[in-house]
């Protein structure tokens, strides 16, 4: 079953990652621990052979074997290797995940283009989408060990009514070489053929998506096909494998602790526990078993993908799609904001007053040639800057802006309290003036006007 920790890390904070740490399932310490278990006992061995069964010459011999391994053993390219082959076993996972078949755009067209609520329009529709996920069954039955073990034969699908006894012996006559999970869209095909005639498909246009969709469905499932066909090349994991545990091959020997009365050069302590080159190992062993694990999600591992899961829940979602859910609308209403304006409510648990954003340079201002009481350099003068490098006295003038309205006839409103001018009696015009007012400083007084006719 696949682990899904995206909780436990929804909210940045300290030691977040860290208590994922403890987890058993899932974790590295579960796919390593036996090679991590043979390396130091391996070491152990080795070490103990070297201080009590070897006499001085042999000695002698193993610490300058010792030296020699712990000299060339970095010469192999660990990071570069392993790195490049596990990034290509990540992009390769991710592409078999995204071309998983799901139904969910095809059976939106079926059940909004194959139309009739009688018995022959369910049937129609219900037996496409049928058609559908038994295509994919047989496709997962080829590359999936767990649907395989699920579905061991044909007769096992044709028993849990992804096809009836009549399909299962056209599949099983029709003599093909290759794999037949293609057969299943044919029938398909020629079923939405057959409701066009018969008028349930109003257009060649619905016609036409329907078969695009069709297709859609049947490249992923040939998709999944040829991921399984054409693998990364054996080469390529061969040199990664024996990269590795030659590596940490040679490390058993030359990362041993030696006599420090020898004077050997880096040599001067003697700890018995390689507690680094331990280190080492659980992360390069452990990098090695990340690309093992994800370069075929469709095993058991406790991450690789739920087939069956996925199985279940195309077959369902799609039969309520086109049969429950056909035609079945619950009553148009109005919506609350329908007379009722913004705000939508919100729970005590958010802020509701989270000023939207309007864009990253929403907040630049052109500094002018007349700020006063904070020095601008001439780099600056002209240029458009965010406001938290504006002088103080530019920001309480912009704040000290207004706007009112003027009529001709002398009266006055301000534009924060009434957002009109009253027309005087009778039906005649009233001619407004919007005045800008802009106070930069306490002498200067800048107006921009505007008229407009009510």
């Amino acid at each position: 079953m696949t682990v899904s920790y995206t909780l436990e890390v929804a909210n940045a904070r300290f030691g977040g990652f860290s208590k994922l740490l403890f987890r058993w399932k899932g974790s590295i310490y579960k796919l390593l621990y036996k090679e991590f278990f043979v390396f130091c006992l391996l070491y152990a061995v080795i070490s103990v052979v070297y201080r009590c069964y070897l006499d001085d010459d042999q000695q002698k011999l193993f610490e300058k074997t010792a030296l020699y391994c712990e000299r060339f053993a970095n010469f192999i390219p660990m990071s570069f290797v392993l790195g490049f082959y596990v990034t290509q076993a990540f992009n390769r996972w991710w592409g078999q995940y995204t071309s998983f078949p799901l139904p969910d755009n095809l059976m939106m067209v079926v059940s909004g283009n194959v139309h009739g609520q009688d018995e022959r329009g369910r049937l129609l529709r219900r037996t496409m989408m049928r058609y559908a996920n038994l295509s994919s069954v047989l496709i997962l039955r080829s590359i999936s060990t767990r649907v395989r073990q699920r579905f061991p034969t044909l007769e096992h699908v044709m028993k849990a009514g992804f096809m009836t006894e009549d399909e299962q012996k056209l599949l099983d006559h029709l003599h093909s070489d290759f794999n037949k999970y293609w057969m299943p869209l044919t029938w398909f095909s020629n079923l939405a053929s057959l409701a066009r005639k018969e008028g349930r498909i109003e257009n060649d246009i619905a016609l036409r998506l329907l078969m695009d969709e069709l297709n859609n469905y049947r490249a992923k499932c040939s998709m999944l096909f040829h991921y399984d066909w054409i693998s990364i090349p054996l080469v390529y994991t061969q040199v990664v494998t024996v990269a590795v545990y030659s590596y940490f091959a040679f490390c058993l020997i030359g990362r041993q602790f030696l006599n420090p009365n020898k004077k050997y050069s880096g040599h001067t302590l003697d700890i018995y526990v390689p507690v680094f080159t331990l280190l080492q190992f659980f992360f390069y062993a452990g990098w090695l078993k990340v690309g093992e694990l994800i370069i075929n999600p469709f095993g058991e591992d406790d991450d690789d993908f739920e087939t069956n899961q996925l199985i279940d829940r195309n077959i369902q979602v799609s039969m309520l799609a086109v049969d429950d859910m056909h035609q079945n609308l619950p009553l148009l209403e109005k919506d609350k904001y329908w007379v009722e304006k913004f705000p939508f409510p919100y729970t005590a648990a958010d802020d509701p007053h989270k000023q939207a954003f309007m864009g990253s340079t929403y907040d630049m201002r052109l500094i002018g040639e007349d700020s006063s009481d904070t020095p601008m350099t001439s780099s600056t003068v002209g240029k458009y800057m965010p406001v938290h490098v504006w002088p103080s006295s530019k920001l309480k003038a912009k704040k000290r802006n207004s706007v009112k309205l003027m009529c001709l006839s002398g009266e006055e409103t301000n534009a924060e309290n009434t957002a009109h001018c009253k027309k005087p009696a009778g039906d005649q015009e009233c001619d407004v003036q919007y005045v800008q007012e802009t106070h930069a400083g306490e002498d200067d007084t800048q107006m921009d006007t505007n008229k407009a006719t009510f």
